[in-house]
């Protein structure tokens, strides 16, 4: 089994390409950091191995004053997005994605995500030219699906443009939810009965086990999302020191099947 789990508690890390550049570009012990209007947070995304099994070939993603050429790929955030082939054997088999949809506010106050949910497709377009793709892409999006806060239908439509738009780019929203993962209990006012979104963020008033919100989501290519399961690990014993759960993104392998999906990536 393949494991990808994805989290919110990164440490600080110092790594570099084959070519001695870092993948998010400058010095990597001076950027480690996402960039915000007015600012910049001290934290940002990451793909990060855990295992020998794979090999990690990662995609610098550059900003429009940090690429120096036509051929960088350039994203909206400097943060917002850390990319890396998953090799096994020698041919990659995917590509792992974290991403990050940063906060934004109106002129009048209101706080919104999903237009940084929409830049982080229009950059992730860079990785799929043909309907072929093979891409894991998971991260905390700020945006709620299926509902909007506090079922207001405004929102909901708005949100519900992003998971649109990423069907239309080939990518299946794959989970977390129901039954993997616990639902928030009490049943929130807000929430659809139907619903199978699970709690993956608690606020400061908040525990994990009183969490409502499910900010975290997992998207996979049309070729792969049928041979992935996720999970979100956000029973109280098993959430983690992060205000956001884990959420474990597991690919069941054998050998053989390991052969076979690379090969497939390369058709």
């Amino acid at each position: 089994m393949i494991s990808m789990p994805a989290s919110h508690s990164c440490r600080r890390l110092a790594h570099q390409d084959r070519n001695g550049r870092s993948p998010w570009g400058g010095d990597p012990d001076d950027r480690w950091e996402t960039a915000l209007v007015g600012g910049r947070g001290p934290w940002r995304t990451a793909v990060v191995r855990l295992t020998d099994r794979v090999e990690l070939r990662p995609r610098p993603a550059l900003t429009l004053d940090t690429a120096t050429s036509a051929d960088d790929w350039v994203v909206s955030r400097f943060g917002s997005i850390a990319a890396a082939d998953v090799v096994i054997d020698g041919a990659v088999a995917f590509t792992a994605v974290s991403v990050y949809a940063a906060w934004e506010r109106t002129a009048s106050g209101t706080l919104y995500a999903d237009g940084s949910a929409h830049r982080v497709l229009s950059d992730l377009s860079a990785l799929m030219p043909r309907p072929n793709h093979r891409l894991v892409i998971a991260g905390d999006w700020n945006v709620l699906r299926g509902y909007g806060e506090h079922g207001d239908p405004y929102w909901r439509a708005r949100y519900d443009t992003v998971f649109e738009r990423a069907e239309a780019l080939g990518l299946t929203f794959v989970g977390p939810q129901a039954p993997n993962g616990q639902q928030a209990n009490p049943w929130p006012d807000e929430l659809p009965t139907d619903s199978l979104c699970v709690p993956t963020f608690h606020h400061s008033r908040q525990k994990p086990a009183t969490a409502t919100r499910q900010l975290d989501f997992v998207f996979a290519s049309t070729s792969l999302a049928d041979r992935i399961e996720v999970r979100s690990l956000n029973a109280p014993e098993e959430w983690g020191p992060s205000d956001h759960c884990r959420v474990a993104i597991d690919r069941p392998v054998t050998r053989r099947s390991e052969r076979r999906w690379t090969s497939d990536y390369h058709r």
